[in-house]
């Protein structure tokens, strides 16, 4: 697959340290503004772009991230593979703090944001199969990678994204796990569906950062999950740079 690649780092991953940066391109999209200008560089030899999703500064909630701008400029500057980094809570035993998971499935709890590019002044009705939503092939190509540089991944994983910005209640958690979600998050949805409208591969690498409401002992604190996700985006710098080369 030569194909350009681009990264969407999400908390903790606003910057790639190892990216030989060539130059920054702001987009301008049908759907306003994306989160910043998307970065030109090299990673591991090969060309790459990267986006962060929250902004290079991090000011960006979850539910007010312009997915639909992010999404299209990335297709429009000619990427056709995307490998996102997202921050999540565990919930499932298997997902504890500093675990690195690549899900195999979603269920989308958000609500309130622009979801779809099929609206408006449509000359018919489109509808994208998404039973599996993420693709296969980059999913592949993360787990041999983390295989292959020493980096325990699970391999599967089924991510509940939730509308945030606030972590969720107990009583939530304890419903996300009776629908069958091992680990939650605030930005996989209605990223992981746009990529699939505009005809994008696009794979999902999480980072546990904390336990889950009620999963954990006492009250989940920034300064916990920013300790966790300086180790997890560690291995997830040295996962990319194995990885890239065969994507």
């Amino acid at each position: 697959m030569s194909k350009l690649l681009a990264i969407i780092g999400g908390t903790g991953l606003t910057s790639l340290e190892t990216l030989e940066i060539v130059r920054r391109e702001m987009v301008s999209t049908p759907y306003g503004e994306p989160s910043g200008p998307v970065t030109h560089g090299v990673l591991a030899g090969h060309p790459v772009v990267f986006l962060a999703r929250h902004g290079y500064g991090h000011t960006i909630p979850p539910h007010q991230i312009n997915y639909r701008a992010n999404l299209w400029a990335l297709k429009h500057i000619g990427v056709e593979h995307i490998l996102a980094v997202a921050a999540v809570g565990g919930i499932s035993a298997r997902m504890g703090p500093g675990v690195l998971c690549v899900p195999d499935q979603i269920i989308d709890y958000t609500y309130g944001r622009h979801h779809t590019l099929f609206e408006g002044d449509l000359s018919h009705v489109t509808h994208i199969d998404f039973t599996w939503p993420y693709d296969e092939a980059l999913r592949q190509a993360l787990i041999e990678g983390g295989r292959s540089a020493g980096i325990p991944l699970i391999e599967d994983g089924t991510y509940a994204a939730t509308q945030g910005p606030r972590l969720e209640t107990a009583a939530e958690i304890r419903r996300l796990e009776r629908d069958g979600c091992d680990i939650v998050g605030m930005t996989g949805m209605p990223e992981a569906a746009l990529a699939r409208e505009l005809g994008l591969r696009y794979a999902c690498c999480a980072v546990v950062a904390n336990w889950g409401a009620g999963k954990g002992e006492g009250e989940i604190t920034m300064e916990q999950i920013d300790q966790t996700l300086k180790a997890g985006m560690a291995q997830v710098r040295q996962l990319l740079r194995v990885v890239i080369p065969s994507v």
